[in-house]
């Protein structure tokens, strides 16, 4: 009893130190951004980046940003459909690219940041739980090989235990629990196909300039199993999974307000990514896409070569912030004119701990025009709202 009052004791203490205070918070984010613009502080990308597995699975020293994303649609035991859409993510955020020597246990060059959400897909109710802390032994680490554990945080105040993100041989394992948020999420999950590079080499481009991009891989079908609880009730579940990993120092540029991106798993066996970048006043002005075919080979799209047109939007009860909702995706050199839709329109997440961030992040159904089932997947829309941008 009294390690778990001291860990908790260490945890508040943290969070303030982390940036619990929203002040604080925007302070780091502001610093991480002025350090960002410093010369020659951050790594760019590279269409030569060296890859290694698994070393390239963890941490990346010397990037602004970096994230490690789990969406996927899950089916408790006994049910013929998804019930569930879920979302996990760790953030590492760069606030120097080295440790200063502080000579202090609260000395930190990143920040951890954990978003998840759990979305029932037959009431609609959208979950949305979240963490910041600065990474230190006491709150949250980024690991490193031969170590399975990739990230792991304290949980968020009022809850017991850590969020975790783990190898698991050629998989991944994922844990996270928020008692005041009513959910959890726990999850082993298997590779169905090989790992995919967005853009040749990973380098996936974001902008005009070389230096606009970020070195990005992706899971694009993955198996999964667990459990979900929701309230007071445990689920056994399984599904599918889509993994991304990305880092970068420089993936939007001051004429870029925000993003659509979507993963979509078609029952054929295609797996497609595709993103487009918008300027100012939101405007598309770069986008990029990834068919993956069956057997896991890549083929990249060019902007001429994908459309994805809204059909109508959404206006968020609780930001007031209006979005896309459904759009018509067109690759006519995959043959491919398909209606993605969402499965619950209050899949919006909104931060409690950082001002004015809010994204819309949904599971969606993918159809023919004429209604018929065709796939299923993700969405995520970001820097929408006015004056809006992502803080990472």
């Amino acid at each position: 009893m009294c390690e778990h009052r001291r860990q908790e004791r260490q945890e508040r203490q943290g969070g303030r130190v982390a940036g619990w205070h929203r002040g604080s918070v925007v302070a780091l984010l502001l610093l991480a951004g002025l350090i960002a613009a410093g010369p020659a502080a951050w790594i760019p990308a590279r269409p030569d980046y060296a890859w290694s597995f698994p070393r390239d699975h963890y941490s990346h020293d010397g990037y602004r940003t970096e994230w490690w994303y789990f969406t996927g649609q899950l089916t408790p035991r006994g049910d013929r459909a998804p019930r569930y859409g879920y979302q996990f993510t760790f953030f590492r955020v760069g606030l120097v690219p080295t440790l200063p020597d502080l000579h202090s246990e609260w000395d930190a060059k990143d920040l951890i940041m954990g978003h998840a959400a759990l979305t029932d897909l037959t009431t609609g109710r959208h979950r949305f739980s979240e963490l910041l802390y600065r990474a230190t032994p006491l709150l949250g680490q980024f690991g490193t090989p031969p170590d399975s554990l990739i990230a792991w945080s304290a949980a968020p105040v009022g809850t017991a235990g850590r969020w975790t993100l783990a190898r698991t041989g050629p998989g991944f394992a994922l844990a996270m629990r928020d008692d005041r948020q009513g959910f959890a999420v726990h999850l082993r999950t298997v590779p169905d196909k090989p790992l995919a590079f967005e853009g040749p080499n990973g380098y996936s481009r974001k902008g005009r300039s070389p230096d606009a991009a970020s070195q990005y891989y992706s899971f694009t079908r993955m198996g999964a199993r667990g459990t979900v609880v929701v309230g007071h009730d445990t689920l056994d579940v399984s599904g599918s999974t889509w993994m991304d990993h990305e880092f970068g120092s420089n993936q939007l540029d001051t004429t870029q307000v925000g993003w659509d991106w979507f993963s979509l798993q078609l029952d054929d066996g295609r797996d497609v990514m595709l993103y487009l970048l918008r300027g100012r006043p939101g405007t598309p002005n770069f986008s990029r896409g990834t068919v993956v075919d069956s057997a896991g080979r890549p083929r990249y799209l060019a902007a001429d070569d994908w459309s994805a047109a809204p059909e109508g939007t959404w206006r968020s009860p609780v930001t007031g912030t209006r979005y896309p909702s459904g759009w018509r995706v067109r690759i006519p050199s995959a043959g491919l004119d398909v209606v993605v839709a969402p499965l619950a329109d209050a899949q919006e997440d909104v931060s409690h701990l950082i001002p004015h961030l809010f994204y819309w992040e949904g599971a969606v159904l993918v159809r023919m025009p004429d209604g018929r089932p065709v796939g299923h997947g993700y969405v995520e829309l970001t820097g929408y709202g006015k004056g809006r941008k992502p803080a990472i």
